[in-house]
């Protein structure tokens, strides 16, 4: 699927899907969707046209990509019934129990099912990602689709062409089932609150946050309201809020990745990247996403590289000779819940279980030092860059104009304000504003990062994803223990988190592993072995099976 046009990028010089609202207004609307769904659903007396048979019986919860795939080839499961299960799921589930991890469904989901039902009878060939229903984070463009950012002042917003990624993975046949509510202009890793559509809450504990600000993929995600999603990092907002859900998320190497097509926080670091309950289903949406992009100039690093076949590094084996660094920073006191520290321990001792050596401590001289000011807020200039893509549709011009409507949530307003002080273009500040392989800091930083890895001879550092478990909603005070803003983003480096297991009676946790640039490879089959070794994920409690009785 191809782009009518090029996009207009900020990086240098399909028929529109109407879309459907979670929120006001349509609750009419919901009603009308839930009669439609029970009517169309799977379990219903009648099947939809040309459904194979047997569908009610495919387990829809932690279902895989694989797993979908293997249902549609057995005749027991059609792409037509799959996005009606999950529609039915976030009908039921994700305003009823306050979750609100969506803001708006694709209307042409269904549509689009059946014709990839169709395309698989007449080729009997699965695309890699034929038929997948995916949630997209609302920073990201998709075609017909608004794109808001989570911001009031954005609504309706809607872009002219699909973002890299999205592209990507239509072509690779996925689905876009909904887009994802998130903290608004990505401005929080702690919560995802926006002035779009409010509060999204963890699944696993509805009193708590699900981190930000990719949490509402995160959360619908764990909730099964999709099989995978697309979040993005600037600090920690893929890694975080799959941390905090019992997920595995991939932050890739800078410039392995386009950013073009999604709102920035702060294009330095900005990378997009899965979510998904599954190593496997993380790589297989990393290796749709992965590659060079001409409308994104970092993206050239990614030539020679970047590799097609990322799957062939699933292996269950995969720890045996590997040595890892134990980054002790994160695992003082006072940084990291004993509780944590505990699963950690334990997680330290399954890698070396299932044959990783364990370098402990791992140490990186004069880290309090050398990042003690990566300070360079862009957000100005880069979000002014993005709205120029939107031509005349733009709602608002200028990240001013935007501000001096006072559409957006009280608690970023002091984050727009400092943003509107910087009004010089990062190139022309004094120092520059550069990215993460042209600014001295960083370079500086790398280079004794490495210089570490390289002395004490490790292939990856491993520590806690996020030092406590997830705050209750509206806890700004106690500790917060998100560890992940500095080694990958300030590096460039990739970074993948797996669940490590629960505490405090359920709440979900998670271990990064960090490498050198485009280590992706041992990365995954670091992250696959412990993951197949261990087995942590578990679906959260609230939100079991549909049965027919419940559906009606």
């Amino acid at each position: 699927m191809k782009n009518p046009k090029p996009r207009r990028s900020i990086f240098g010089p399909g028929a529109p899907a109407r879309p459907v609202s979670l929120r006001g207004p349509a609750g009419p609307w919901r009603r009308v969707l839930g009669l439609i769904i029970i009517l169309m659903s799977p379990w219903a007396s009648a099947q939809p046209h040309g459904a194979p048979t047997g569908e009610g019986a495919f387990v829809l919860e932690e279902t895989t990509i694989a797993q979908v795939h293997a249902a549609v080839r057995a005749g027991k499961l059609s792409f037509a019934a799959l996005v009606e299960r999950y529609l039915t799921r976030i009908e039921f589930y994700d305003q009823a129990t306050r979750l609100n991890a969506l803001v708006v469904l694709n209307q042409q989901a269904r549509a689009r099912a059946g014709e990839l039902d169709e395309e698989y009878r007449r080729t009997g060939v699965l695309r890699p990602l034929h038929g997948i229903p995916l949630i997209i984070k609302d920073n990201y463009d998709v075609a017909g689709l608004p794109t808001t950012a989570g911001s009031l002042a954005m609504k309706g917003s809607l872009p002219p062409d699909d973002a890299f990624q999205i592209r990507q993975l239509r072509e690779a046949g996925a689905i876009v089932l909904a887009k994802s509510n998130m903290a608004e202009w990505a401005f929080s890793p702690y919560v995802t609150v926006s002035s779009i559509s409010g509060v999204t809450r963890n699944p696993y504990d509805l009193e708590r946050v699900p981190a930000g600000s990719s949490g509402g993929t995160a959360a619908a995600v764990a909730a099964n309201l999709g099989v995978a999603g697309l979040g993005t990092d600037t600090g920690n907002s893929i890694r975080g809020p799959s941390s905090h859900n019992a997920l595995v998320g991939i932050r890739s190497t800078m410039g392995a990745t386009s950013r073009d097509g999604i709102v920035p926080l702060s294009l330095r670091n900005d990378i997009g990247g899965p979510m998904a309950r599954t190593v496997e289903d993380a790589v297989r949406i990393f290796e749709a996403i992965v590659g060079h992009d001409p409308a994104d100039s970092i993206t050239e690093r990614s030539r020679g590289n970047t590799h097609q076949d990322y799957r062939q590094y699933l292996d269950e084996e995969g720890l045996k000779g590997a040595r890892l660094g134990v980054f002790r920073h994160y695992l003082r006191d006072g940084a990291v819940d004993p509780e944590i520290l505990k699963l950690t321990e334990q997680a330290l001792g399954d890698l070396a279980a299932a044959g990783a050596s364990i370098v402990d401590p791992f140490d990186i001289p004069r880290f309090r030092w050398l990042t003690k000011n990566f300070s360079c807020n862009r957000f100005r200039h880069d979000v002014n860059s993005y709205l120029a893509t939107l031509g005349d549709n733009a709602p608002y011009a200028t990240l001013q104009a935007i501000f001096d409507s006072g559409l957006y949530s009280p608690y970023v307003e002091e984050r727009l304000v400092s943003a509107l002080k910087q009004d010089r273009a990062p190139s022309e500040r004094r120092p520059p504003c550069g990215d993460v392989f042209s600014d001295p800091r960083n370079i500086k930083f790398r280079d004794a990062v490495l210089a570490a890895m390289d002395e004490a001879g490790v292939d990856a550092i491993v520590y806690p994803t996020w030092g406590y478990a997830p705050r209750r909603i509206g806890d700004m005070d106690s500790p917060a223990g998100d560890n992940s803003q500095v080694l990958a983003p300030q590096t460039g480096f990739p970074a993948v988190t797996v669940p490590i297991g629960y505490v405090n009676d359920g709440l979900p946790a998670g271990m990064s592993f960090v490498g050198r640039a485009y280590s992706e490879p041992r990365l995954i089959a670091f992250a696959y072995a412990y993951e197949q070794a261990t087995l942590h994920r578990r679906a959260p409690a609230g939100f079991p099976p549909i049965s027919p009785a419940e559906a009606r």
